[in-house]
Parts: structure tokens; sequence; C-alpha cells
């Protein structure tokens, strides 16, 4: 069930935990994605809070919405970018994506194979995509006062295995949110402290949401004929005529010797 667009823009443009939350997600994915110089960016979901340090040298910036959530207009003050869509059949063309951010989309959505289907469709080759969702075992899955505590939390074997199982092989994860997910002073002042801590941890469990960076996988060309060898496989033996079993004298019948005789009990069964 994807939650409502104004929920989403009161949380992360209003509320002072919900900038904390935008600040450090968007800085692991500045992380992996320093710039997009020339490039092709779309976000799907509610990625937009991401998306904004690509406005000025990306080719283009777009930001998808799904139906069910609703569509705002993005970003504030510029020409809008932002388009509503069908979950499972974008207005994108096929590779044609250079970078794709789906954060609020994939955990949330009915049809989560299909959606992951037309991410394989638009990306194009060579390029990248990052999947941000609420990690099972972090605070902020468990706490339903942040868009991150709705839909289908996922660990990070879960996370990678449904995205192999369409082509879209993980190459770099990261993980955020490292702070309780509150609304004190004390938390939120921290927060940066609990960041800079967390990502010097050896273990990715401890942060709120897990990131994985894929790319798509090219199946290799086949070449023409190699079906049709493998279907007419060559045979060694073939043309060679199967030989024939010849009769072995003396195991046609009872042996002469037994045939005359009253006692047969001693004779052979032939």
């Amino acid at each position: 069930m994807h939650l409502d667009v104004l929920d989403m823009k009161a949380f992360y443009y209003r509320s002072m935990l919900g900038r904390v939350a935008q600040n450090a997600v968007r800085g692991r994915l500045l992380e992996l994605w320093p710039e997009a110089r020339g490039q092709t960016v779309v976000g799907f979901g509610f990625a937009v809070p991401l998306l904004r340090p690509y406005l000025p040298q990306a080719r283009r910036v777009t930001g998808l919405m799904p139906g069910p959530q609703g569509v705002m207009s993005w970003p504030a003050g510029q020409v809008n970018v932002s388009v509503l869509c069908e979950e499972t059949l974008w207005p994108i063309d096929t590779g044609s994506v250079d970078k794709l951010v789906v954060m609020h989309g994939l955990e949330t959505s009915e049809h989560a194979w299909d959606l992951l289907q037309e991410c394989y469709r638009v990306l194009g080759p060579g390029g990248s995509a990052v999947f941000v969702v609420p990690n099972r075992v972090g605070l902020w899955a468990r706490s339903d006062k942040t868009p991150f505590g709705y839909g289908r939390p996922y660990s990070l074997h879960q996370l990678e295995a449904q995205l192999k199982s369409h082509g879209l092989i993980p190459e770099r994860h990261r993980s955020a949110l490292y702070s309780p997910p509150s609304a004190k002073r004390f938390w939120l002042r921290t927060a940066g402290m609990f960041e800079s801590i967390g990502q010097r941890l050896p273990m990715i469990t401890a942060g709120g949401v897990l990131m994985v960076e894929v790319s798509k996988q090219i199946p290799a060309p086949k070449r023409p004929g190699l079906s049709e060898a493998v279907r007419r496989p060559l045979r060694i033996l073939e043309g060679m005529k199967v030989p024939e079993a010849k009769p072995v004298a003396g195991l046609s019948g009872h042996s002469p010797t037994c045939q005359n005789r009253a006692d047969k009990a001693d004779c052979p069964p032939w």
C-alpha cells in the first residue's frame, strides 16, 4: 500500500525528522553517484528528495510517482519534472535511463515482480539503479511514524536475491539512518554523529534503510546455427550396420544323448 503524497511531503519537507532522514540517505547516494553530468536520471516512488543534487548537471531528471500515491509538483519554484504514472507502465523509452532511484516504491508495491521488470526495461546498457528499502532488523521499519514503517521490509540477502531474479546484478550496498526514528531534540541534534559512527560499523544490519546499487545484465547473443546443431547432435556410429545374432550349434534343441533316454532328470534344461 502506497502512502499518500501529502503525507510524504509533510514528512520530508515539513518535519525535522524527515529532513534528517533526507540528508542521511542523500549523502549515502552521493557516495555511490557523485555526479550525473549529461545523463538521464529517473526516480520512482517518492525519490525526489534524493534527486535535487543532479538537477543542475543531468541532461534530464524525472520523478515518477505511482497513481495510488498521487503526485505533487517538484521541484518547488522551478519547472515541474514530476509525473503521475502507472505503477508498472512508465512513460519512459526502453533502455533510455542512465541512473534510476527507487525509494518508497518497491516495499509498498502490490506488483513487485512487474515493477522490477519495468525497472529492467527502462535501464540502459551501462546504467545503474539504487533501491532504497527499510531494513528488516532496523528501528525505522518498526515505527509507523515515518514512511519507512510501511510496506515489506527487507534483509540484504532477500533484496539482492529478488533483484538478481530480474537480471539486476548487485554491485555495491550501503546503509543509512543509524539514529533512532525519534523527533526528540537530543536524537535530532546527534543524528549526524550516529551516521558517522554507523558508517564505520562492519555490520550493515545497524542502519534503518538498505541501499543496493545494481547494474543491468545483458544476455549473451546467440550465434546463428548453434541451436540447430544442438538439436541434431553428431552420431559417431551413424551409418554402421547393426550386427545380427547367429545361433550357436547345440543350443537350438535338446542334446542328442538326452533325446533317447527315459530318465531325463540329469539332462541340461536346454
